[in-house]
């Protein structure tokens, strides 16, 4: 494939990946699980062309810990996976994050709990915002709305882990996933100015060895140490990386969130509100952590109510409560299991939930 700028009918899947590849990811280890099986089978012949390496793992759990390993020697690195899969490698997953090591990790959420079903979802938000493995820690969470907003977060996602030297989840569903929409393959543009990775292990001659681990039982305050050093980066995170997208909030009465591919139809219904004359607004989160609070804030002083809308029992309306500081009522709209809300649906529970 050409590395030019073209315009390209591409299924979601498709577009993280190459994406990944332009964005200079230079290795890939997964697992096969629908609805994110276009991303091995894409990689698989895609990386190698750029010079990088596919590798179909035996497990999810092999997987994340050869995504440790190219991690911790420099390489841009990337895995994937569908809900249980993304389960199996939390443990990976912590020790990525405690040893402070860049690479990006896709979530295509399906149903569940369990093994469930292979439709969409978005019930593993509070597995991706609050830690879904041990310990004190965070992923960078980004959630694409759009098959070209997919594009661009997805190159971002290895400017922000190697800039943070962090792990960034891309939270996506099925329907994002399986969908497909002409792309603008834009060339890569870096965030940030490179810096040099000097924590590497790419051998010590000529210099001292550099060790990475997450055991620290020597000094007994070894790990409190290190504890202390995350937190102050991601308080750094917290105060420089909050995303969201704000429409026809200033004069809202009720005000809609909702983010992935059910903010895509939230909007719809927001305009046909609109339409309707009703005063209704849309926030939509892109960083699901750090959660960009200050639109909820400002919305709460004016607004007099909030809908949440998800494809889950309800997850993400934690966080919207916590963030407009309980100062307006909060209603939810969902269901888990892999179902999936339509415009109209959208404008009923809008309808219901106006303020009278």
């Amino acid at each position: 494939m050409s590395t030019q700028t073209a315009k390209i009918l591409m299924k979601g899947n498709e577009v993280m990946c190459e994406a990944a590849v332009r964005a200079g990811c230079k290795f890939f280890a997964g697992y096969p699980i629908t609805p994110q099986n276009e991303v091995p089978e894409y990689l698989s012949w895609r990386l190698p062309q750029a010079g990088g390496v596919f590798v179909q793992a035996e497990s999810e759990i092999a997987a994340i810990n050869m995504i440790f390993g190219a991690a911790a020697t420099g390489f841009r690195c990337m895995t994937s996976s569908s809900s249980p899969g993304i389960s199996l490698k939390q443990e990976g997953i912590s020790y990525i994050a405690a040893a402070e090591l860049p690479c990006v990790i896709a979530n295509v959420q399906r149903g569940g709990p369990g093994l469930g079903n292979i439709r969409a979802a978005q019930s593993d938000y509070f597995q991706a915002v609050k830690g879904g493995g041990h310990g004190d820690y965070h992923l960078i969470v980004l959630a694409p709305s759009t098959l070209t907003e997919l594009y661009a977060l997805t190159m971002n996602a290895f400017d922000y882990a190697d800039h943070y030297r962090n792990p960034v989840m891309i939270l996506m569903d099925g329907i994002l996933g399986q969908m497909v929409e002409p792309i603008v393959t834009e060339e890569y543009r870096p965030l940030f100015e490179p810096t040099e990775k000097d924590y590497i292990l790419d051998g010590c001659k000529g210099r001292k060895p550099r060790i990475i681990k997450t055991l620290h039982l020597q000094p007994a305050e070894a790990l409190v140490e290190v504890n202390r050093r995350l937190v102050a980066k991601y308080k750094r995170i917290s105060s420089e990386l909050k995303l969201c997208e704000d429409f026809q909030t200033d004069d809202a009465r009720l005000i809609v969130s909702a983010y992935g591919i059910t903010a895509q139809v939230s909007k719809g219904a927001v305009l046909q509100a609109r339409s309707k004359g009703l005063k209704v607004g849309l926030i939509r989160p892109i960083t699901l952590w750090p959660f960009p609070e200050a639109p909820f804030v400002k919305a709460a002083k004016t607004a007099e109510k909030f809908l949440v809308v998800e494809m889950s029992n309800g997850q993400m309306i934690e966080d919207v409560r916590l963030a407009e500081q309980c100062l307006r009522p909060v209603e939810f709209f969902g269901v888990g299991g892999g179902w999936y809300p339509t415009t109209d649906e959208v404008l009923d529970a809008i309808e219901k939930s106006y303020p009278a």
